[in-house]
């Protein structure tokens, strides 16, 4: 079996460690393929890294007990390690942490959890030398990237499990997963990039941090700020095709409530329902005044729904990057003193706050597109429609009555994984670990829920697109007419009962290729330290 051949990078823009703090858009830009990354090659942090390496060799042959370097781990901290077994001891904490269950992290994710630990090891701070940041970006570059099983993580002593597969990537052990799903044995890594051994300390200062669920929560982070605006442009086109209020987006109600998020969801709508186009067709289609004086909430409410998600992100934003450029293991060295630092800065609690907030806010959004859905299925509500969206009324045919009921499946799911994590700790390890902060459940519940949210939202996007050709394309407002004929070009308007799966699947990939014209989505505004080289 032979290795793929390493992805080509000359046009690829380059993520520079050391030099900058990273941010969430550096991340993904990484995880997805687009840029690549690189250790800086200034002396100052090569000094950086060459102290922290130095530091920790000092204090070893001082004799100084230093926490899983010549102890135990965990409960075992009181145990000396002799030194003829010092170099067994970070292989061997790899080895009895293999134990991750569940479904495999997607590439791309495994991606964003090894940028986001080399974002944490280029402090210095951790002792780990500076070639083991190299082979982990050449892991990256490459795409020679770990297999790792979502379940088994608490949160504190970070990710120790996940992480693991991580390291163990690193010495050829266990195994990798391509993007095309195929799964290599990792000793091909060895054959690929060379042999390779961890130093005392450097499989603890792999493992023991909160880069798994950091790095999912950049992804989540960047997928909930696209998933606002998709749900304001939605909005725009259900006002719209059902006859709604254009009054409830007046930018003087939201000036009087001027939280800067929801004000901007509103601005959206307003631009996105433009003004009805001057044709005959239009003069004889649409009405003059709207359906009624004020539309039920899940229109009306809109922008202060969306507007949640949005006021919560540039906390989300800041939560995430500090978390993500932090040294989050344990021990830690003060490069200033020499000394080493014994504390818990491996607890997740601040990524598992931030995702069991995000992810309320995400569900939110699924409810609202479900509750649009309802309306506009119903012809009681949605200003002439016929019900289900029956292209020709007949009474044969269905519409979108079960592509309603899948939808609201969805949303109750994606509800129901709203419960906190944080609040799920569990005592572990002999009551060593005994206080833990489920931040990595959190995470991978927040990106379940972005899933279902996602699809709601994909077949609340079909079904505007058929009450668009109910209604006459021309009759439509702007955003109407540009998400109807980017969605036409992938799916026929339906015409008679048949399977509407497919049809889902085309528009999910539509969205998150970045190919349905939502508009400009500049709240809050994206933060980089990308290093810009061709």
């Amino acid at each position: 079996m032979n290795l793929p051949s390493a992805p080509q990078t000359v046009d690829r823009t380059v993520v520079t460690l050391g030099e900058a703090p990273l941010g969430i858009d550096d991340v993904e830009n990484v995880a997805l393929g687009h840029a690549r990354i690189e250790l800086s090659d200034t002396p100052e942090v090569a000094a950086r890294l060459a102290r922290g390496a130095a530091v920790l060799e000092v204090l070893l042959a001082s004799g100084r007990r230093v926490y899983g370097v010549n102890t135990g781990f965990g409960d075992s901290c009181e145990t000396d390690v002799p030194a003829e077994h010092r170099l067994d001891l970070p292989h061997n904490l790899i080895r009895f942490h293999g134990c991750g269950t569940g479904a495999s992290f997607s590439p791309v994710e495994a991606a964003a959890i090894a940028v986001t630990r080399l974002a944490s090891l280029v402090s210095g701070a951790s002792g780990v030398r500076p070639v083991l940041i190299e082979r982990l970006c050449q892991l990256v570059n490459h795409r020679l990237l770990p297999k790792i099983p979502c379940e088994g993580s608490v949160g504190a002593s970070g990710d120790l499990t996940p992480l693991s597969y991580l390291a163990a990537a690193l010495l050829g052990e266990r195994e990798l997963l391509l993007e095309t799903g195929e799964v290599l044995p990792a000793s091909l890594v060895l054959e690929r990039l060379g042999p390779f051994r961890l130093s005392p300390k450097e499989s603890l200062a792999l493992m023991n941090g909160t880069s798994a669920m950091t790095g999912l929560a950049c992804l989540a982070f960047q997928r909930a700020r696209r998933l606002g605006r998709f749900a304001a442009a939605l909005t725009a086109v259900a006002s719209d095709v059902m006859r709604g209020q254009p009054g409830h987006f007046d930018d003087r109600l939201f000036s009087l409530k001027p939280h800067p998020g929801q004000r901007a969801c509103a601005g959206w709508i307003r631009d996105d329902l433009g003004s009805p186009p001057a044709t005959p067709s239009n003069a004889a289609a649409r009405p003059v005044t709207p359906a009624r004086l004020q539309d039920r909430y899940s229109l009306r409410c809109a922008p202060h729904v969306i507007g949640v998600l949005l006021d919560n992100l540039p906390h989300a934003r800041a939560v995430i990057e500090t978390e993500l450029n932090s040294t989050n293991d344990n021990p830690v060295l003060d490069l200033e003193t020499g000394e080493v630092l014994h504390g818990g800065n491996f607890y997740g609690g601040h990524i598992c706050q931030a995702m069991d907030t995000l992810k309320t806010c995400i569900a939110n959004l699924a409810d609202l597109c479900d509750r649009q859905l309802a309306l506009l299925c119903d012809s009681r509500t949605n200003g002439g429609l016929p019900d289900n969206l029956v292209l020709d009324r007949a009474p044969s045919q269905h519409g979108f009555k079960a592509m309603q009921i899948s939808a609201s499946a969805l949303c109750a799911e994606a509800l129901k994984l709203t419960m906190p994590a944080s609040v799920f700790s569990r005592s572990t390890e002999n009551h060593n670990q005994d206080k833990v902060s489920m931040g990595t459940i959190a995470a991978r519940d927040c990106l379940r829920i972005l899933d279902l949210t996602e699809t709601v939202a994909a077949i609340h996007a079909l079904a505007l697109c058929q009450a668009v050709d109910l209604r006459s394309a021309m009759s439509c407002c702007p955003r109407a007419r540009e998400l109807h004929a980017a969605v036409r070009r992938q799916v026929a308007v339906n015409t008679t009962d048949r399977r509407m799966d497919l049809d889902i699947a085309a528009v999910l990939e539509l969205y998150r290729e970045r190919k349905l014209p939502l508009g400009s989505a500049d709240f809050p505004p994206p933060r980089s330290s990308v290093r810009g080289k061709p």
